[in-house]
């Protein structure tokens, strides 16, 4: 980086980045159990999955708050020589990061049809929706504050991808109007 930059990734965008590889194996996986009978039956395993989808959405938007929300008031500005990741970028190296787990998560959501028909597809897929719920609640910070959250790049690939990560020490923030990805990480219109 030029003159002590440091490469930055939204955070945003990294927690929006595995709500649709979580989403849609998720419901593919579910579209497979409303086909197998599987040993519980498909009423038991579309309730369960019901209730799984509830829950892990609602865990996986609610988890860590408080460490969003410590590093978020703690943000210093960004400095003028440090670069901005682009939206793609960022989704596609999370994506390849994490490939073997969503493809592990997938398998295991269809062979659990064969025991519980659709739970496991309608969990990956709340975990999916609470990933997209979490984005949509940074958005929210971001706009009531006026700045968009970005953190260190080589801190996120230390630590798993993870933007709250133990070695995430702190974000640094710049104007609504920065980067290619709006507030909570979607692409800009």
């Amino acid at each position: 980086m030029a003159r002590g930059g440091q490469g930055l990734a939204r955070v945003a965008v990294v927690v929006r980045a595995g709500a649709a590889p979580l989403w849609w194996p998720g419901v593919v996986a579910a579209g497979v159990g409303c086909l197998i009978p599987g040993l519980t039956g498909r009423h038991i395993g579309a309730y369960a999955g019901a209730a799984l989808f509830l829950v892990a959405a609602a865990t996986v938007a609610y988890v860590r708050r408080k460490r969003y929300a410590e590093l978020a008031h703690g943000a210093v500005r960004a400095g003028k020589h440090d670069v901005l990741q682009d939206r793609r970028v960022t989704v596609r190296n999370w994506r390849r990061g994490h490939l073997w787990w969503l493809l592990g998560g997938f398998v295991v959501a269809v062979a659990s049809n064969f025991a519980v028909p659709i739970a496991g597809g309608m969990l990956l897929a709340g975990c999916g929706a609470g990933l997209w719920l979490k984005a949509v609640q940074l958005g929210r910070r971001e706009r009531s504050d006026g700045a968009l959250l970005w953190t260190r790049v080589d801190w996120l690939t230390r630590h798993g991808g993870r933007p709250t990560g133990p070695g995430v020490k702190a974000y640094r923030a710049t104007g609504l109007a920065a980067g290619d990805a709006a507030p909570g990480g979607g692409r800009r219109r």
